[in-house]
């Protein structure tokens, strides 16, 4: 008994094993493309460091599909920045503070992403496309010698319009993108809340 349940493992391993051997073997290497960029960012309807900001690097690491059709993961941070000047706040009923602040808010996205060439030539490459996943948060208000913060998780998603060229046709060029993006991230403030995090830039890049 013990015997077969053995050779039913093993049969159930070895079957497993070719599919994916024959899998890797199907996969194409040449068709794999890195895109580093850089990135400007701009939040907007947060009234928090809302400031635009070229402090930002995206990272993406894709496969062509089919010639209009690519999918694969992304990675990216962004740090905006703003001053407050001096002034005095209520905390509460019996507190207040009167001081300058320095806001910062630093994002982490990352998850899966797709794109949709518009055109197969070999030199321009138009092209619509789509980033989900998750995004870590940490907003921080800095006054006086001290400071406050906060982190989150939420929801990420940013739709992203742009083009890929290659100068000599082949694999390397240069990447150019426009995006929007919308994260549900919810954070407290030293004054008040932010719920939701919408923020618009572009992208300048490489891709090997």
């Amino acid at each position: 008994m013990k015997l077969n349940v053995l050779k039913r493992i093993a049969l159930v391993t070895f079957m497993c094993l070719g599919v994916a051997v024959k899998g890797f073997s199907q996969y194409d290497v040449s068709k794999t493309t890195l895109k580093i960029d850089w990135q400007m960012n701009a939040p907007f309807s947060t009234n928090f460091a809302d400031k635009l900001s070229g402090w930002g690097m995206n990272f993406e690491l894709g496969y062509e599909l089919t010639p209009r059709w690519e999918v694969g993961v992304f990675a990216s941070y962004h740090t905006n920045h703003q001053y407050v000047g001096r002034q005095t706040l209520s905390l509460s009923p019996t507190e207040s503070l009167t001081t300058d602040q320095q806001r910062s808010a630093f994002q982490v996205p990352f998850g899966v992403m797709g794109a949709y060439n518009l055109s197969t030539n070999r030199y321009v490459k138009p092209y619509v496309g789509v980033k989900a996943g998750t995004m870590f948060a940490r907003y921080t208000t800095y006054f006086g010698s001290t400071g406050m913060y906060d982190k989150s998780w939420g929801f990420y998603v940013s739709p992203e319009i742009g083009v890929k060229i290659y100068p000599t046709g082949k694999k390397w060029g240069f990447h150019v993108a426009g995006y929007y993006s919308y994260a549900t991230n919810k954070t407290q403030t030293l004054t008040f809340d932010v719920e939701g995090q919408n923020q618009a830039g572009f992208r300048l890049g490489v891709i090997f």
